[in-house]
């Protein structure tokens, strides 16, 4: 007689493992660290000055995340250097925060309710600032830290990190226009960067999308 197969135990094993994930994903503090991480490789110092965590806290998430297989690491020196472990864990990153901002009413408004603090701030499109950057009527400037630019970046975008924009502002030429972007659409650098060029005077737009979102139009473009 034919045995059967034991598919309810199947069926618990498979689940629990994936709740694993989910699990690991339930802390606000993981999820910023993962979006940090998505954006270029980060020693455990600076991910607790970007997040204003301890040291501590933040090495002990990031062992959680290293339990989950989500991130990984190598020694650099005296530091301790973390990475996602896939680029697919950005791309699901990206589209948990579209589920979230689509079902959940409350991250819009909380969105919106901060940008509204920076006053008449206009965005443009990524289609928008690519057509005008061809153009040579608009300058883009990358305002994340260093190594994030150099890690990858919108290909003719200047690096100009958000401590370097005062000083920057003396070598922009106010007869073009400006846009500014950082880590996507929850990223406050760029509109606290277009922020500061109006009120040098600059006409200044914030640029939403960020280095996922280009690569995202790059492939539909080879499509």
């Amino acid at each position: 007689m034919k045995q059967e197969l034991p598919v309810r135990a199947f069926k618990d094993d498979v689940y629990r493992q994936f709740a694993r994930i989910g699990k690991c994903l339930s802390s606000d503090k993981r999820l910023e660290l993962m979006h940090l991480l998505s954006q270029g490789p980060k020693s455990v110092e600076k991910l607790a000055q970007a997040t204003e965590m301890s040291v501590a806290n933040v090495s002990r998430h990031l062992q959680i995340l290293l339990d989950a297989n989500l991130v990984k690491f190598n020694k650099k020196g005296t530091y301790v250097i973390y990475t996602l472990a896939s680029p697919k864990i950005a791309d699901f990153l990206t589209s948990l925060w579209r589920i979230s901002e689509m079902q959940l009413a409350d991250i819009g408004r909380i969105k919106n309710d901060f940008m509204s603090q920076s006053g008449d701030v206009q965005v443009l499109s990524l289609d928008e600032v690519l057509t005008r950057m061809e153009e040579g009527s608009i300058i883009l400037l990358d305002v994340r830290p260093t190594d994030e630019f150099e890690t990858g970046h919108i290909p003719g975008a200047i690096s100009v990190p958000m401590e370097d924009l005062h000083e920057y502002l003396t070598k922009l030429p106010r007869e073009i226009e400006i846009a500014a972007y950082c880590r996507g659409p929850y990223c406050v650098y760029s509109a606290q960067a277009v922020e500061k060029l109006r009120q040098e005077g600059f006409t200044a737009f914030r640029l939403e999308a960020g280095v996922f979102e280009w690569r995202e139009h790059q492939a539909r473009e080879w499509q």
